[in-house]
């Protein structure tokens, strides 16, 4: 199924169908951290099924704006990613959250806004240190000529 073939031939149409859903911009926020596993994002997106997420990803998979590698911690896991063009998205979700902001300040219901920590988790100090250390672990085994398969 191919999701693309779907979009908007209007760019902001094309751009918030891209976005749409209850939990894409939620992932993207969550992947502004780096790479992570789908056990990973699932732990820290409070609320979200496997099955739901593994389709949002798909979908941003599908659109460019994420893309999937070998996990660097472990040989048999999957880590998602933004792609440059995801990276691109991040000035775009920072306006999209100030805008929400000013939003609900202009409707008068500020007192109805949720902080991110809400909705996603802190990711822990001790992953994101055993995922570098393990990141330059491989890079070293890539550069001697060994391939981590």
């Amino acid at each position: 199924m191919k999701i693309i073939k779907r979009l908007p031939g209007l760019p902001v149409e094309r751009a918030l169908k891209v976005l749409s859903g209850r939990w894409k911009a939620v992932i993207l926020y969550a992947l502004m951290d780096g790479p992570q596993r789908t056990c990973d994002l699932e732990n820290r997106i409070v609320g979200i099924s496997q099955k739901v997420l593994i389709e949002q990803l798909r979908a941003l998979e599908e659109h460019g704006v994420v893309s999937r590698q070998p996990s660097a911690v472990d040989s048999q896991g999957i880590e998602y990613l933004l792609t440059p063009l995801g990276e691109s998205l991040r000035p775009v979700l920072d306006s999209l959250i100030e805008w929400g902001a000013h939003h609900a300040k202009e409707l008068d219901e500020v007192d109805r806004l949720l902080p991110c920590s809400a909705v996603t988790r802190e990711r822990t100090k001790a992953r994101e240190k055993t995922e570098s250390t393990s990141r330059t672990a491989t890079a070293k085994r890539r550069q001697a000529g060994f391939s981590n398969r």
